[in-house]
């Protein structure tokens, strides 16, 4: 029999088997992310935690099938879908042994601030995403978002994000997200919020 080839840009649903995986090409994909590496500037720190931030941000999503990756494996996003939280017991437990407690109350107030505009109501929320740096630019990123919002719209409901990255801006707004407003915290970089409205 033969195998069929997919294209790299191909999206299909990951397994929590393939964790490992999707950790890893996110967290290439934050190597250079202003408010990462914000919280974490040493690199041997970002290396070592940001595994396990990855897991408790966007891992609960394995088990409600929203965690997608292209054939290539070299693009990964991580949604959680209405009424799903990130573990936020373990980010703080991460933040707790990884950042200076100097720091704390800084990176407290800017993570205190992602609340203000987490929408309240039932919404689908995109907590990562992130593609090998050596490969951006293929259209991994877009074909990530392409078919996750194809299953927001067949809910009719809004999707949510915040960029950690002012040049993600425009591949979230051409998929439909809107800016909401800016976070930012003592000497942190600006994260932004930005919702995408339901579709009829």
């Amino acid at each position: 029999m033969r195998k069929t080839i997919h294209a790299q840009t191909d999206v299909s649903v990951a397994g929590k088997d393939q964790l490992k995986t999707v950790a890893q090409v996110i967290m290439l994909g934050f190597s250079s992310d202003p408010v990462t590496r914000w919280i974490w500037p040493d690199t041997g720190t970002f290396l070592k935690h940001m595994p396990d931030f990855v897991a408790a941000f966007g891992g609960r999503g394995f088990d409600h099938g929203s965690v997608y990756q292209t054939a290539c494996q070299r693009a990964a996003a991580m949604w959680l879908p209405p009424g799903i939280e990130p573990d936020t017991e373990t980010i703080l437990g991460i933040m707790g042994v990884s950042v200076d407690p100097a720091r704390m109350e800084e990176i407290g107030g800017f993570f205190g601030q992602l609340g203000d505009y987490h929408p309240e109501y039932p919404c689908w929320y995109l907590p990562m995403i992130g593609a090998d740096p050596a490969h951006v630019g293929k259209g991994l990123g877009a074909a990530l978002m392409k078919h996750a919002l194809t299953i927001v719209d067949a809910a009719h409901l809004p999707a949510y994000l915040e960029s950690s990255n002012p040049r993600n801006i425009s591949l979230y707004e051409r998929h439909g997200f809107e800016i909401m407003g800016e976070i930012q915290s003592g000497s942190s970089p600006v994260m932004t919020p930005m919702l995408r409205p339901a579709r009829d």
